[in-house]
């Protein structure tokens, strides 16, 4: 494993990744035509934006082509009591989601609670036809039954690691890194 800090992914890898992904979303989905992408704040939400405009670029259709939403779903966790109130970012569904296939998209998936709370928040808001999961890194150590459908690097790591991913719409850069969780104070 590589060593505290060492990128695992450089700016070229995510985007190559993401590139793959956009296809196997549209061989999956035998085109765009019913897909709503959603990012899982924060880091998941330019994600699902650069997925949407490879899609669309993929079929030609141009800036907008894929509907492309963010979702927040602190008020779904199942921690909240534990953490109590948190910062709340907007949840923008793009249009109705009834029939419609829902990608949910994400930076890291870890114990698939995240995923989890994100499958409740679309399910309040319509009935899709499918909710599919697409995520750059898969860490493993799950604690609930979810699978990522489409998944730009897997990482096998330990407990005692995180994963970090740096975006430059965030960040400033583009790089997945591990490195020792920093222990509690």
């Amino acid at each position: 494993m590589p060593s505290a800090g060492a990128p695992v992914l450089a700016a070229q890898d995510i985007a190559r990744a993401l590139k793959r992904m956009a296809h196997e979303i549209l061989e999956r989905n035998k085109g765009a035509e019913r897909l709503v992408l959603m990012g899982i704040r924060t880091r998941g939400i330019p994600l699902a934006e650069r997925l949407a405009g490879g899609i669309a670029e993929i079929e030609g259709t141009g800036p907008g082509g894929v509907p492309c939403g963010s979702l927040d779903v602190t008020l779904y966790r199942d921690d909240y009591a534990r953490t109590g109130p948190l910062p709340l970012g907007a949840t923008r569904f793009p249009g109705p989601v009834d029939g419609k296939v829902v990608v949910l998209v994400d930076d890291v998936l870890y114990t698939g609670r995240t995923i989890r709370a994100a499958m409740d928040a679309v399910m309040d808001y319509g009935r899709p036809r499918a909710i599919q999961l697409a995520v750059l890194v898969d860490r493993g150590h799950r604690e609930l039954p979810i699978r990522a459908d489409y998944v730009g690097k897997n990482l096998p790591t330990s407990d005692d690691q995180e994963v970090k991913v740096h975006l430059r719409e965030r960040d400033g850069s583009d790089e997945v890194l591990v490195r020792r969780r920093e222990a509690a104070a």
